[in-house]
């Protein structure tokens, strides 16, 4: 099967994950076509050489896509889905879309289509997310071979075999961004208080955190082996440590941060 894609809605999401595509030489833009109603998003994905319609009666009539990725908005999804019925028998379907399940594809799809939900989150957009699948049984492992090499090209890329796990990792790597963002806001404002000047404040508190996240990937250590290296007996990390360890308080904090989340994500898909 040819490897051409259909990529749906080219948005900010839609866009880096094209740009990726093409960058990393995993497809040519011959092999694209973007269906994007909004004129200036529309240009902006031409400028790389792809084909770009502004709707899905507008793609060639003998296109036959391997997969067709649907980066629309959640609300506007079921108005999007029914101009692709005619591509369901053979393409396989990726969603970005928050909340949106595999049910409500093969409801507007049929139950035969081939599906595969991901959560990615917004480190994706410069390549550095964390993507995780669930797919139907419909969806043919080469396909999903081939989707997975499409989305490694935005991050690191996970898979779960059962959907409701899905709100599990929105909670966790979805909505996760935001906690590490805040750790920074959090780490800013202490130096701050501490005397030392914003700007360099900031600089200290993001090179920190971006420092110690790329030394985790790329090390063979376990984070709890890399932060006994960093933690000297008595020492200043030890005192930072005794606060915000002393009777598990982080790991209490954060439990229950992630479980909220969950909750929500759970309320959210019921609506």
């Amino acid at each position: 099967m040819a490897e051409n894609v259909v990529l749906v809605g080219c948005g900010n999401m839609g866009f880096a994950m094209l740009k990726g595509w093409l960058d990393a030489g995993v497809l040519k833009p011959g092999q694209v076509h973007v269906v994007e109603p909004t004129d200036a998003l529309r240009e902006r994905a031409a400028g790389l050489g792809v084909e770009a319609v502004a709707n899905a009666s507008r793609l060639p009539a003998d296109l036959a896509p391997r997969v067709i990725l649907v980066a629309v908005k959640p609300q506007v999804m079921g108005d999007v889905l029914p101009a692709y019925q005619r591509f369901a028998r053979t393409a396989t379907f990726v969603s970005v879309a928050a909340g949106i399940t595999v049910a409500f594809f093969e409801k507007n799809l049929g139950k035969d289509a081939a599906i595969i939900r991901t959560i990615p989150n917004t480190p994706a957009a410069i390549g550095k997310g964390m993507i995780v699948t669930y797919r139907n049984s419909n969806v043919e492992d080469e396909d999903a071979r081939f989707v997975n090499t499409l989305l490694k090209t935005s991050g690191a890329v996970a898979s779960v075999a059962d959907e409701s796990l899905i709100d599990a990792v929105t909670a966790v790597s979805g909505s996760g961004p935001a906690y590490v963002f805040h750790f920074i806001e959090c780490l800013t404002e202490a130096a701050v208080a501490a005397g030392i000047e914003r700007s360099t404040a900031e600089l200290l508190a993001m090179q920190t955190v971006y420092g110690a996240g790329a030394l985790a990937a790329s090390s063979k250590d376990t984070p709890t082996t890399l932060r006994e290296q960093v933690t000297s007996p008595n020492g200043t990390t030890a005192a930072a440590l005794n606060v915000l360890m002393g009777e598990n308080r982080m790991q209490k904090l954060v439990t229950e941060a992630v479980d909220a989340a969950h909750q929500r994500a759970i309320e959210l898909g019921k609506v």
